[in-house]
């Protein structure tokens, strides 16, 4: 891919925008970096830029800029639907994605992961699974660290280990990981897509490059994955939680079974990995761990790797996190479950009463369709933000519910409707940026607030 001179326009500078632009530069191109927010709330990453000779446009996007660009890559958080963007692209000026500006530059092979819910806990557990399997790994993508950091760097790794999400497979092209990962698929991100049907084809793209002598590990329960695969050319790989099913029946490679994860060898043979070290709760983890074995083992992991990366891992912030207990109430910060699904797997994976906590900014959400889970699980329901009157609107028939203006107010009413063995639960089926940055900043502030309940 010829870099040095070209006119390179970034668009949006996060993470991956300024990765990209500060790799660009050093290799000689002309970088432009466009974006609609203004110095004030990109200074940090001006900074990391600063001295570098970037032009930079910013609070606007000006088409003829696109226009002139030799090519374009757009950030994950940008729509590559924009005017702008689809004016360059009459034009005939090529439109990437930074994963698929860092996949042209590497050598090695990449294990993606995705799927709506579970990708970051899979993607780190399946890091660690292969470097305790004594191969050296990069793990980055979605999960916090772009892959175009890994080209920059001088020792390489010999496996990738990426989190991709559905915004990253709409700017893919060449992009070929030699073993793909795709968890579940549930309703998410409706505000960006214009139905569900092209939510799931965004997620379907992670198999269209791959070859017959690549894998695919996919989520055997899910009708939808299976219709979604029939055709892809990988080898396919299944692991389930229906227990119905042996491992090696209904195509099942990895089947849970209680507390083990029953593994079909080639050859027939079979193998069980033991649960019960695990701190994960809920059947979703249980999916999760199963799908990172399978994949470890396709880029040569060893079970010993896998079984000694299990007793190890504590799972990840803001992920059915626990944070501590106060007379006999325990408090949880699921703060990363930014749609229904998610809240939905938190539910179930608690035998307690649950005074939930859910709100934030709609992704376009259908919460009715926690009405049934919610009136199993929860005794008491306290929402916040912008999603508030929605929210009460299509659950009010199947728990109480409680406004709170803050997540002050929220965790003091959850304290005072709680009793000795009760679960409180912040699982809030919406994005953070009503009132946060990040679903991160929105956790943090929640255990905060727990603690000083001490």
């Amino acid at each position: 891919m010829e870099i040095a001179d070209k006119n390179i326009l970034i668009v949006g500078l996060g993470k991956s925008g300024a990765a990209s632009a500060r790799f660009l530069k050093k290799q000689g191109a002309k970088v432009t970096v466009t974006d609609m927010a203004d110095e004030q709330k990109l200074g940090l990453y001006l900074k990391e830029l600063d001295g570098m000779n970037i032009t930079m446009e910013l609070g606007q996007h000006r088409i003829e800029t696109f226009k002139q660009a030799d090519l374009i890559v757009v950030s994950p958080g940008v729509p590559h639907t924009i005017l702008p963007i689809k004016k360059a692209k009459e034009k005939g000026v090529a439109v990437v994605g930074e994963i698929e500006l860092a996949a042209r530059f590497i050598k090695e092979p990449i294990v993606a992961v995705t799927g709506t819910n579970g990708k970051t806990t899979t993607t780190k557990l399946l890091g660690e699974m292969l470097e305790n399997s004594g191969i050296k790994v990069f793990v980055g993508g979605n999960i916090g660290n772009p892959l175009i950091n890994y080209v920059e760097k001088e020792e390489k790794a010999q496996v990738i280990v990426a989190e991709i999400s559905s915004f990253q497979l709409d700017t893919i092209d060449t992009f070929r990981p030699k073993v793909s990962v795709l968890l579940n698929i549930t309703k998410d991100h409706l505000d960006r897509y214009p139905d569900f049907e092209a939510y799931v084809k965004a997620k379907g793209r992670i198999f269209e490059n791959q070859r017959e002598d690549d894998t695919a590990v996919l989520n055997g329960s899910d009708p939808l994955i299976r219709l979604l695969c029939e055709n892809i050319k990988a080898k396919k790989v299944f692991f389930s939680c229906d227990q119905d099913d042996a491992p090696g029946e209904n195509g099942k490679d990895a089947t849970v079974m209680g507390k083990k994860i029953i593994i079909r060898l080639a050859g027939n043979g079979i193998r069980s990995i033991d649960l019960s070290c695990m701190s994960l709760p809920g059947r979703h983890n249980k999916e999760n761990i199963s799908a990172a074995c399978l994949a470890a083992l396709a880029a040569g992991g060893t079970f010993e790797g896998i079984e000694h990366a299990l007793k190890k891992f504590k799972g990840l912030s803001h992920r059915l996190e626990y944070v501590l207990a106060i007379n006999g109430v325990s408090y949880f910060n699921d703060s990363k479950a930014t749609n229904v699904d998610a809240v939905a797997r938190a539910l179930e994976s608690f035998s307690a009463p649950v005074i939930l906590i859910m709100g934030g900014r709609d992704k376009d959400n259908d919460f009715s369709a926690l009405g049934d889970l919610v009136r199993l699980h929860a005794k008491k329901l306290i929402v916040m933000g912008e999603t508030s009157e929605k929210i009460k609107s299509a659950l009010a028939s199947f728990v109480s519910i409680n406004s709170a203006s803050s997540m002050e107010d929220a965790v003091f009413q959850a304290y005072r409707e709680a009793a000795a063995g009760d679960i409180v639960l912040l699982s809030p089926a919406c994005s953070s940026f009503d009132m946060y940055n990040s679903y991160a900043e929105r956790g943090e502030h929640f255990c905060r607030v727990v603690k000083k309940l001490k």
